[in-house]
């Protein structure tokens, strides 16, 4: 298996890029083209995909990227490009934190997702991705994610806001009131 590849990007497609390594091109779904320019040298992680009529390669910038990639790939009914498409809607932080706080509304805006692929996401990896602490840390947040929701305030408005002030308050009550504060300065 290929577990990365360093090199120049020599083109950028929607949903592939093109990486020239040593004179060699490698042709690499990469969902977040974005974040990449032509010419630009990177290391790039990949999982190679063996099927009967393709072997393909999917890459990505950071191995946490790659490591919740193969974390979801296992999950019942989801193939390498669901995954891939669920990492270039959101980030490696914002699907843990789903995951740890049963977050199902969240999964299922992604692309191919529904309601019981969502739940299975979370019944299957919740154990595998999150530490206890962590799910206990996520008990505040979540309930601080809860009450803003119920403000008024959608997720994508206060998501950032909100896991930033996680890092310094504890306490629900306190995540709470710093997040209006800077949501009101917006």
């Amino acid at each position: 298996m290929i577990g990365f590849i360093k090199g120049k990007v020599h083109a950028i497609g929607p949903d592939q890029i093109l990486l020239d390594h040593d004179g060699i091109g490698f042709r690499i779904n990469f969902s977040r083209g974005e974040r990449l320019k032509v010419d630009q040298e990177v290391t790039i992680y990949t999982y190679q995909n063996v099927r009967e009529d393709e072997i393909s390669l999917y890459g990505f910038l950071s191995l946490s990227e790659y490591d919740l990639f193969t974390k979801l790939i296992t999950v019942k009914g989801l193939g390498p490009k669901i995954a891939s498409s669920i990492l270039a809607k959101a980030s490696v932080d914002d699907i843990l934190s789903a995951i740890a706080t049963n977050d199902v509304d969240f999964i299922r805006k992604m692309p191919g997702i529904g309601a019981k692929t969502a739940s299975q996401i979370i019944l299957d990896l919740k154990g595998k991705l999150v530490d206890n602490s962590k799910v206990q840390e996520s008990d505040e947040l979540n309930e601080a994610r809860e009450a803003l929701k119920a403000l008024g305030y959608k997720n994508n408005e206060f998501s950032n806001i909100l896991k930033e002030v996680a890092k310094k308050e504890k306490s629900t009550d306190a995540m709470i009131k710093e997040t209006l504060k800077l949501l009101a300065k917006k």
